[in-house]
């Protein structure tokens, strides 16, 4: 009887939880587990490193030429100054006079450009004149400066200084000979340099702005450029995946030259492994049957006879029979869990399982309560299912006082779990794990071979999963056994 009851949260013990494989990662996130290695991260990581390092060499190559491009300028404009004050100094009775100049900044007080022509005493301080919007203040002129200029008189030499109200200059000066002065003299023009170094820190506020933001696309180009680049072999995984899960028998994809004999090695490997567990599988499967031959003979000689002797062989042969019929199934799902394999839906096998049973123990009035989502799909063959639901609920019927409760629901993307609940007697904890061993019986007054759970623990663990036995919210037994699912 199939009711919608809120499923209990069946807590699944740690042994459980780990016994089915975890997925594989992806290659391109994976943006999956950061600490697992990643091609697709490496590539990006090299290509970012490289084109950051780059792009940091070319902005500060880029600051360093505009730098060097805008002083020189710079510099020009001053170097013209004193080649025009050596052309117009007025010299009368070897005195140094005001030369005339047109701009207007030199008459204004710490306007920013300033001019200062100074004689080279030996003995001490000589002439000077300066323009008026120096004031009071007087341009310095470093002893390097002062060495470099003697040794090259008529060359202009730069350098930085500061100026009035402690504001940065930038200085051109000249050491040249006046007619009429008996002595060199030194000529200097000088200009705030806050303009130029304003534009420099713009050029460089911009360079960096766009450098960032080239960068970002670099690495954003590289990050498709690697995703397009190994795509084959995302699309290698994904038929891989397919194969592993029974979507499709073999790699048939296209492949670049470098990826197809990869491909082919895969397939080769598959269809080995493949004969090889189909070679074993029917070994195993002509040993059962080559067994149960003589014991067939056996057990009609033994029917045959009669005494003791007879029935002690009777029931040995029973429990022999029982035994390869068990490996046989056994033999068969480990084979079919290698294979292509195949999904069963679970919800139909758990309401043929219901009805049947509910039949079978009418005499204690068993009702079977059962829930099951109608997309849910076991990976694998149903004969396979309908055993291990088959025994569980089995073994919960034939327990209960009156009430079966069941209940089948994902448990991540690859597994499922199967609860199965009675109202019985249940089972203490340190006796869960034996009735799970194979012939164990822990009521020999109740019929059956003991090979029930033991039988589902085997097949859920060649399927990669497990059974786990502890306390249901009826008072009872609970069993959870987890299994496979195709992959959603």
């Amino acid at each position: 009887m199939r009711l919608a009851w809120p499923a209990r949260a069946a807590t699944i013990p740690a042994a459980a939880a780990s016994a089915g494989r975890a997925p594989p990662q992806d290659l391109g996130v994976g943006l999956a587990s950061l600490r697992a290695p990643s091609l697709v991260r490496r590539l990006v990581i090299l290509a970012a490193a490289w084109s950051l390092a780059v792009l940091a060499a070319a902005g500060v190559a880029l600051s360093l030429f505009f730098s060097q491009a805008v002083m020189a300028r710079f510099d020009d404009g001053l170097e013209e100054t004193v080649n025009g004050l050596v052309a117009s100094v007025p010299v009368e009775k070897g005195m140094i006079l005001a030369p005339p100049v047109t701009d207007a900044r030199f008459g204004r007080a710490y306007s920013g450009a300033y001019w200062q022509i100074v004689t080279v005493e030996r003995s001490g301080p000589g002439q000077m004149v300066r323009s008026r919007s120096l004031w009071d203040h007087a341009l310095e002129l470093p002893r390097a400066e002062q060495a470099a200029l003697a040794r090259a008189p008529g060359e202009i030499v730069n350098y930085s200084s500061v100026g009035p109200l402690e504001k940065p200059l930038r200085v051109a000066a000249m050491q040249a000979r006046l007619d009429g002065v008996a002595t060199p003299v030194t000529i200097m023009a000088a200009a705030d340099s806050s303009p130029v170094n304003r534009d420099v820190r713009a050029f460089d506020t911009t360079t960096a702005v766009a450098l960032i933001l080239l960068g970002a696309g670099l690495i954003a180009a590289v990050v498709v450029q690697v995703r397009v680049g190994l795509q084959p072999l995302f699309a290698l995984r994904r038929e891989v995946t397919a194969v592993r899960t029974g979507r499709s028998e073999r790699i048939v994809g296209h492949y670049p030259s470098e990826l197809e004999p990869l491909a082919s090695e895969l397939n080769a490997l598959m269809a080995h492994t493949q004969e090889v567990v189909e070679r074993q599988r029917t070994h195993v499967g002509n040993l059962a049957h080559a067994l149960k031959t003589p014991l067939s003979v056996m057990l009609t000689e033994a029917s045959q006879q009669g005494g003791p002797l007879a029935e002690v062989v009777t029931r040995q042969v029973e429990t022999m029979g029982q035994h390869v019929d068990h490996h046989l199934r056994r033999a068969r799902a480990a084979a079919r869990t290698q294979g292509q394999g195949e999904s069963t839906p679970v919800a139909p096998v758990v309401e043929d399982l219901s009805r049947t049973l509910e039949k079978i123990f009418r005499g204690k009035l068993a009702e079977i309560e059962w829930a099951c989502p109608e997309d849910l799909r076991f990976q694998g063959e149903r004969q396979d299912l309908l055993e291990i639901a088959g025994n569980v609920m089995e073994n919960a019927c034939q327990w209960c006082a009156g009430r079966v409760r069941v209940a089948a629901r994902a448990d991540g993307p690859r597994h499922f779990v199967l609860i199965v609940e009675d109202d019985g007697p249940g089972l203490p904890p340190e006796k869960r794990s034996e009735v799970l061993r194979r012939g164990a019986r822990l009521d020999e007054r109740t019929p059956g071979s003991g090979l029930g759970l033991a039988i589902v623990d085997e097949l859920a663990r060649a399927y990669d999963g497990s059974i786990t036995l502890g306390a249901a919210a009826l008072g009872g037994l609970e069993a959870v056994i987890r299994l496979p699912r195709p992959e959603t």
